[in-house]
């Protein structure tokens, strides 16, 4: 009995670990440092992309802590997906691009926090300006948006299915393309330059 007791006590501290999103309140003996500008590294892309800005932290403030490497994974199985459907049709795969699935992610996370869906941001404004005003330089551009779907089978047959996004997966001048997801309302952003 002893036994069955310390395997059920043992389970119970893994489980709640084992969840994609928890909520975290600050407590006074967390710590917040400015090493990441020494590092040149930021808060948000080591720890939580939900925290944009480190600095606005509260003591006692809850956040959603998501499982960051849960949600990259399921954005790699749409890139996955979609360079099977272009090599289904004699293309060539897509290079990721990690700065343009980290703008995706943003753009994913936007509609969601602001509760919109389009392509134009009321925060980044056109995608081909967002893309941009990061950096990144490109010969064409495209962007598919969806919601609600719960997996990356779903919303890449949804694209499929969709003239205009299926264009854009398949297009052959496309060389590269960045995801984001937002599990918060299920939002998907793909975005394709060329380079």
């Amino acid at each position: 009995m002893k036994r069955i007791a310390k395997m059920l006590l043992l389970l119970l501290m893994f489980v709640p670990s084992m969840a994609s999103a928890e909520t975290y309140a600050e407590k006074s003996e967390d710590i917040m440092c400015n090493s990441e500008v020494k590092d040149q590294t930021y808060l948000s892309k080591t720890i939580n992309e939900q925290v944009l800005d480190s600095n606005k932290m509260y003591l006692m403030q809850k956040s959603n802590i998501t499982n960051i490497s849960a949600t990259k994974s399921i954005e790699k199985e749409v890139i996955r997906l979609s360079n099977l459907e272009r090599s289904k049709r004699g293309l060539k795969p897509l290079s990721e691009d990690l700065k343009l699935s980290r703008i995706a992610r943003l753009k994913s996370q936007d509609m969601s926090q602001k509760n919109y869906f389009s392509h134009t941001s009321p925060t980044y404004g056109s995608p081909f300006k967002m893309i941009k005003s990061f950096g990144i330089n490109y010969r064409s551009a495209g962007e598919n948006i969806a919601k609600g779907q719960r997996s990356a089978q779903q919303v890449v047959n949804s694209w499929m299915n969709s003239s205009g996004h299926r264009a854009n997966i398949l297009n052959p001048g496309f060389t590269h393309i960045g995801v984001g997801y937002s599990p918060n309302g299920n939002y998907w952003t793909q975005m394709f330059i060329s380079k």
